[in-house]
């Protein structure tokens, strides 16, 4: 009789430890959603982004392979080490399986890095820079919602065919202002356009006024802001006290966001020309799901929380096609599955890791065209995927064959 016990627990206990290594490890699929939730980045994505993820995951079922799937967040204040030191013990002791979001391109880097070695999954949401696809892709890191490219080809193409032909760059002094800057500059030149100048001002600087001097002096057409959240929000303001715009200079916002036009204010932001991956008064699709989103958080969501929210679910749908929260298996599932959802719409994952969508030209209302709050954007142009993003194959990643 003991033996016989003894064998049936043997057996359950093999069958569950078969069931771990074909299902969920751990007995949960954990997510980490790794941001700024208190400086200048807070409103671009925040704990919007965290509600974005807990969305997702409601939405999905609440579990995936039988088991939980719990949201952890944190708070990277834009510091590489201090992000870095939250993913290894993520990664390491509290059995995260995958870390989104991660704002600002220093922070994404060395978190994708770090995900790489240890053989873990990061998908990139809110920071921009092309390298996360390029010469730094990992078979186990993605780019999800938006990247400088991207942001070059819509809002510099569109001045450019307007006649913006000559720039001066205000630029954010570390990876994604430089990234922003050059490919925008890039795509000026390669439509007729020329670059006049530029100035790097420090992250999360209160005071403009000599950057701005410096461009207006240049006599651009178009002062490019290679900038983010509250650091471009305050140059537009300062912008406007020092009659840049009203001497006829033209500011393009090369990463702006619904939230930061929210913050701004129409009457400030009217006229900017800016490229976003959604919009949630776009169709009906998007009301419906912007709407659910207002409920929970007292704003409207902009690309980087509809695009946290499509990386989760995406994720988590790997996760349940693979059969197993296995990271080889997972990243195999996330290459190779389309995108359908309220933000990918279509959307197709490159070797690379770069899910390649359609991106859209955005003009921001004028006060008196604003129909109901938040209805802040005229749609000028939907930019194919294959035209915002770069191809896989040019690049420089190299897991990208030849």
């Amino acid at each position: 009789m003991r033996k016989s016990l003894i064998a049936s627990l043997a057996l359950l206990l093999a069958s569950s430890v078969a069931a771990f290594a074909d299902g969920a490890s751990d007995g949960v699929v954990k997510i980490g959603i790794l941001n700024d939730q208190s400086g200048v980045y807070a409103d671009f994505g925040g704990k919007s982004s965290v509600e974005a993820a807990k969305m997702a995951v409601e939405d999905f079922g609440g579990k995936v392979l039988g088991v939980p799937v719990e949201i952890v967040n944190a708070d990277h204040q834009n510091k590489p080490d201090i992000a870095s030191n939250i993913a290894r013990q993520w990664y390491d002791q509290d059995k995260v399986d995958a870390i989104m979001e991660l704002t600002t391109s220093s922070v994404a880097l060395a978190v994708q890095a770090i995900a790489k070695e240890k053989k873990k999954i990061d998908i990139v949401t809110g920071a921009a820079t092309t390298d996360l696809t390029g010469k730094q892709c990992s078979p186990y890191g993605f780019h999800w919602a938006y990247d400088t490219h991207a942001l070059a080809v819509g809002t510099g193409g569109a001045l450019v065919k307007q006649g913006g032909d000559t720039w001066f760059f205000l630029t954010a002094d570390y990876a994604f202002g430089y990234s922003l800057e050059q490919q925008t500059g890039d795509y000026v030149k390669a439509s007729g356009g020329k670059i006049l100048g530029s100035v790097r001002h420090p992250l999360s600087t209160n005071d403009f006024s000599s950057f701005l001097l410096q461009a207006q002096s240049s006599g651009a057409k178009v002062i490019g802001l290679a900038n983010a959240g509250l650091d471009t929000s305050n140059a537009i303001k300062q912008a406007s006290e020092f009659g840049i715009t009203q001497g006829g200079q033209h500011l393009a916002a090369l990463l702006f966001t619904l939230a930061e036009v929210h913050g701004l204010g129409l009457q400030a932001a009217q006229g900017l020309t800016l490229t976003e991956g959604y919009y949630w008064n776009l169709d009906d699709k998007s009301r419906e799901f912007g709407k659910r989103f207002f409920a929970r958080t007292g704003k409207m969501p902009n690309m980087i929380h509809a695009g946290t929210y499509s990386a989760v679910l995406q994720y988590l749908k790997a996760v349940q096609k693979a059969g197993t929260d296995d990271t080889e298996a997972v990243a195999k599932q996330l290459h190779e599955m389309p995108v359908d959802d309220v933000f990918g719409r279509g959307g197709t994952v490159g070797a690379n890791g770069r899910m390649i969508h359609d991106m859209y030209l955005l003009q921001v209302k004028k006060p008196e065209d604003s129909k109901e709050p938040w209805d802040y954007y005229n749609v000028l142009a939907t930019i194919p995927g294959k035209e915002a993003y770069i191809d896989p194959a040019k690049s420089g990643c190299d897991l990208v064959k030849q």
